[in-house]
């Protein structure tokens, strides 16, 4: 069984103790590949170090996440696109809109959207990793503005409704669906249900948002085979067929040859 975390960020400082066994254990879990979203200019460093180590399974994406946007948007984006241009990476990303805790910098967002979704663009569509929280209107708007036929990619951590799924979907993203469809009372399972297998993908944004049972602790790739386990469990499939369909659609997703 081959399983892949298309957003885990496991180059990050709370991992510096024990990130050889962290893979080890993702490996024995059925983990073979795992994709690390950039944050801002200072994660490029840590995500190309352990891309380098951990070659054919650590891959790069390059982006600056919304959350990270400042007034100096320009020398931020300016920096981030030097590492798009001379390095080895599989997206752009992770890049998107959040207003969930205020708009203090929400023009910038957006002008950083828009000029992260045209070095895309630029680049014979190169996928997407994309961040949305509190602004999904916002983020389909500056998608339909681009005017592109497909996009291809995913909309990481998805938590919308199935209207909403659906209409990622037909721009040609796929979802990324994590921790959160283990946690109680969470309604994307019944989005999970009706959206089929193969629109989704795993993933676990290591180290944060730790599915049912670790809730609480650090979460970290191997516990990409809990969400695979629960997708089995709604869809009354096998782990075996979540495992095969969710992986290529990770390649599909990625451009990466299985």
């Amino acid at each position: 069984m081959k399983l892949i975390d298309t957003h885990t960020h496991i180059y990050g400082e709370e991992f510096d103790e024990d990130i050889v066994e962290v893979i080890q254990r993702a490996k024995v879990a059925g983990v073979e590949k795992m994709f690390l979203p950039n944050i801002d200019i200072t994660s490029t460093d840590r995500v190309f170090s352990l891309c380098e180590k951990y070659k054919n399974c650590c891959y790069a994406m390059m982006g600056l996440y919304p959350g990270s946007v400042t007034k100096d948007v320009e020398g931020q984006l300016s920096e981030i696109l030097a590492f798009v241009e001379k390095k080895d990476v599989i997206a752009i990303g992770e890049i998107g809109l959040d207003f969930y805790w205020d708009k203090d910098f929400a023009e910038e967002q957006i002008y950083a959207f828009q000029t992260q979704l045209d070095w895309s663009k630029k680049r014979d569509n190169m996928p997407l990793s994309i961040h949305c929280r509190k602004a999904f209107d916002e983020i389909l708007a500056c998608l339909k503005q681009d005017n592109r036929l497909k996009f291809n990619g995913v909309f990481h951590c998805f938590g919308g409704d199935k209207r909403q799924a659906e209409k990622v979907i037909e721009m040609g993203f796929y979802l990324g669906i994590g921790g959160v469809l283990t946690f109680k009372n969470a309604h994307l399972a019944e989005v999970v249900k009706e959206i089929p297998l193969s629109n989704l993908v795993l993933e676990t944004d290591a180290p944060y948002l730790t599915p049912v049972p670790h809730r609480g602790k650090r979460n970290e790739p191997e516990y990409v085979r809990i969400i695979a386990e629960k997708i089995a469990e709604i869809k009354e499939i096998s782990l075996d067929e979540v495992a095969e369909v969710t992986t290529e659609n990770a390649f599909k997703a990625f451009q990466l040859q299985n």
